[in-house]
């Protein structure tokens, strides 16, 4: 993690602005990215003396969103930038006069230097999953809570979704077209999700710009409205014309502004046969396309593609999968989650001084103990499941099953490791656990999770 972004040219146009999606123009410092009873515990913990006890957080999720058969963990990279720079700047100190002056000075010389652990970004996981490991004092952990959560519970909830709509187009690509459907640099993060998850481009520039994202789009409907005429007659021949004069046969019409038989038989005749592509986002898309098609191939069209979009998400595009579609358009379920917007994930207090500790609370227990976690495989690599075990002790013996490490070294002395993966690489590793899945953990239908999680317990002196 030797740059603040991977696209060179962005850093150089903002500079070292760390991880701040929001804040562009904004101090690198992610500190206020926080709730206040975090400063308030801290406060209480410098007073009684148990600011300095060594502690284990763990980040994981208690059950899976909507009976999904498995999660995605993204936001990682995002995660670890906004803990390096999770520093206090005079002008935030100075607005936090609900704090007495010891606590202001502990803040003001904060820096985390504990250990961070957990499974790389573009993984899959579980309920009780040990995702993500927070180890040093009680202080310097405790602080970090809300900033960790609010990355991953929102990239992983995006991401998870993501994974779904890639199973479901079933090799045909998706662009992720959400961005004036959640909050204006929520769409930035949400367009690197799913394109982690395995979508091939999106409409988001600062996205494009920021990630190296590919980025895709053309006309909306307002383009062919603007070519009417002031009597009203509409011209939706002259749009199509500007639009390949501007950009080249190659373009996609939009041909659902009007009537969508005319507008494909408009399109061909200005574009030619080797128009690149139509898109429909409106009515019964399977019916529509076959449709479509069909006057396409009449028209000697037979390469042109159709791109379906319109409110889609898992089910519809998996509804589509017999139709003659070539490319889906995404847009609001992917960004807030196809109806689970946060991922779930708590962040506890799993480990003090050495000894586990564990809430009880009925609904919300947690397992006590730092962990670290490897999932047991079989010879053609199929996942059976996860075992989780204490941290640093031997892992449990498998047999004569695989086991790929989960919980690798994320931060050391307050640090990012060296050789971290890059985004495709991440985007890379999510297709090759998704492969590794029992096939029915790609279905869409509520189940339990694919595979499950199990704990072995510290060994007995």
């Amino acid at each position: 993690m030797s740059s603040t972004t991977q696209n060179p040219q962005q850093d150089a146009a903002y500079g070292s602005i760390g991880h701040l999606d929001p804040y562009l123009s904004a101090p690198r410092s992610s500190a206020l990215l926080t709730d206040k009873y975090e400063l308030t515990m801290l406060e209480a913990a410098l007073q009684d003396g148990t600011a300095e006890k060594q502690c284990a957080f763990e980040v994981f999720t208690r059950r899976l969103p909507n009976e999904r058969r498995y999660g995605v963990v993204a936001g990682t990279e995002r995660v670890l930038r906004a803990i390096r720079d999770f520093v206090f700047t005079e002008a935030q100190l100075e607005n936090l006069d609900f704090l007495q002056p010891e606590t202001l000075e502990y803040l003001r010389n904060y820096r985390f230097r504990g250990q961070v652990d957990g499974y790389l970004e573009g993984e899959v996981y579980f309920p009780h999953s040990p995702i993500l490991t927070v180890r040093g004092t009680f202080a310097e952990c405790v602080i970090l809570e809300t900033v960790i959560l609010s990355i991953l519970n929102a990239d992983s909830a995006v991401a998870s979704a993501a994974a779904r709509m890639v199973t479901a187009a079933n090799g045909r690509p998706i662009i992720e077209m959400g961005s004036r459907r959640t909050h204006e640099y929520a769409a930035v993060s949400s367009a690197r999700a799913a394109y982690l998850a395995g979508f091939d481009a999106t409409s988001n520039l600062e996205a494009a710009f920021r990630y190296n994202i590919p980025a895709s789009g053309t006309a909306a409907h307002a383009w062919t409205l603007l070519h009417t005429h002031p009597d009203g007659t509409t011209d939706e021949e002259a749009a199509f014309r500007a639009q390949i004069a501007a950009h080249g046969v190659g373009t996609t019409l939009l041909v659902d502004t009007y009537d969508i038989a005319e507008g494909v038989e408009t399109a061909i005749r200005v574009a030619g046969p080797e128009l690149g592509g139509v898109r429909i986002d409106s009515g019964d898309l399977g019916v529509l396309a076959q449709q479509v098609r069909d006057q396409l191939d009449s028209l000697g069209a037979h390469n042109t593609k159709i791109i379906v979009s319109s409110d889609m998400d898992e089910f519809s595009i998996a509804a589509l999968r017999s139709e003659p579609v070539d490319g889906f358009g995404v847009g609001t379920s992917v960004v807030t989650g196809s109806g689970a917007p946060t991922a779930g994930l708590v962040y506890k207090l799993v480990e003090v001084e050495g000894a586990p500790v564990a809430k009880r609370s009925r609904g919300k227990d947690s397992r006590g103990g730092a962990k670290a976690a490897i999932r047991t495989c079989r010879d053609t690599g199929t996942a059976v499941e996860e075992i989780t075990f204490p941290f640093g002790e031997a892992r449990p013996d498998t047999g004569i099953l695989g086991a790929i490490e989960l919980s690798v070294p994320l931060i050391r002395d307050g640090e990012p490791v060296d050789g971290l993966p890059t985004l495709e690489d991440s985007r890379q590793l999510l297709a090759d656990r998704l492969i590794s899945l029992p096939w029915e953990g790609l279905a869409l239908s509520r189940d339990e999770p694919v595979i499950s999680v199990r704990h072995v317990p510290r060994a007995q002196n």
